[in-house]
């Protein structure tokens, strides 16, 4: 099976007085993403305001492309923590430079919405939205090594 590109055009626009890539204290971010596309009509997001949070998904344009990691690394960099695959990271420098984030939607007003813990930066650009929905969380228990609880330790801080 040979991979074929996609093309994807970005939905909209990440504004966010966020423009630096570091990794924590994501919590307390509020961005505004202007849905900019001609493609979609202004009801395309009627009903999504009943909703108190929503998943993003975006394209992490800011990443160089000579950081790309196709194979494994430590987290963060840091040598104490295992040499893990990409795939088993949520690092952004990943092939395809996606990034998908849950966050709270504080309003939509128009094309324009406003949300709290959005890991994206100023600039960057919506390729979907959804509306996050609990059942659609894990099924059963959830695992994960314990490095992992400690790169997430301040993600979300204040």
């Amino acid at each position: 099976m040979s991979a074929h590109p996609i093309t994807m055009v970005p939905i909209g626009v990440v504004s966010s007085q966020r423009d630096d890539l570091s990794d924590d204290n994501w919590g307390s971010v509020e961005s505004v993403i202007t849905i900019d596309s001609p493609e979609l009509l202004h009801e395309a997001l009627l009903g999504l305001d009943t909703f108190s949070h929503i998943e993003v998904i975006y394209h992490l344009h800011r990443v160089p492309l000579e950081e790309i990691e196709r194979g494994a690394r430590h987290p963060r960099g840091r040598a104490d923590w295992p040499n893990v695959g990409i795939l088993a990271q949520r690092a952004k420098a990943r092939p395809n430079l996606i990034g998908l984030a849950r966050c709270q939607l504080l309003s939509v007003d128009g094309r324009t919405l406003r949300v709290r813990g959005l890991d994206a930066v100023d600039g960057s650009p919506v390729l979907d939205i959804k509306p996050y929905l609990a059942e659609f969380g894990p099924i059963g228990e959830i695992r994960q090594p314990a490095w992992s609880h400690e790169v997430m330790k301040d993600y979300y801080r204040e």
